[in-house]
């Protein structure tokens, strides 16, 4: 994958199982639609995150993450997750989110901040190569 990727999209309908009493997604699972948006978007660049843990011995947990809401979505609905890479440091990045309803309409957006470490879960540096991509497709 080239510099030009700066954002991965993907198209996702909301399942019952999404929601809650109220018939709206369900706050938490919004996290779960950025988790999504992460996996692919390292896909989309030619790295599973189970390749990084089995055969490079790196992970990513969460440190810390922040979503907000601004109109809900609803069983059936089709939304488009929209994820970046916006900040990449020597021991975590952050990947950005934002969650379009059919008619473009932003309805949430938010951020995970991930650790890197290695199997002792000590932080670690990602290896050059691996850098070196990231930072091309980094959003600016």
């Amino acid at each position: 994958m080239t510099g030009e990727m700066k954002h991965y999209d993907f198209d996702v309908r909301i399942s019952y199982a999404d929601t809650d009493r109220m018939g709206v997604v369900y706050y938490a699972n919004y996290l779960i639609l950025f988790e999504r948006g992460r996996t692919e978007f390292m896909r989309s660049l030619g790295l599973r995150y189970r390749d990084l843990e089995e055969k490079q011995r790196i992970f990513m947990p969460a440190m810390e993450s922040h979503v907000e809401y601004y109109a809900p979505a609803r069983y059936d609905d089709m939304i488009k997750v929209r994820t970046f890479l916006s900040k990449l440091g020597f021991a975590h990045l952050v990947f950005a989110s934002e969650i379009y309803d059919e008619a473009g309409k932003l309805i949430a957006k938010g951020s995970v901040k991930l650790a890197i470490v290695n199997l002792l879960w000590k932080p670690t540096r990602l290896p050059q190569d691996l850098r070196d991509l990231l930072l091309s497709n980094l959003a600016k």
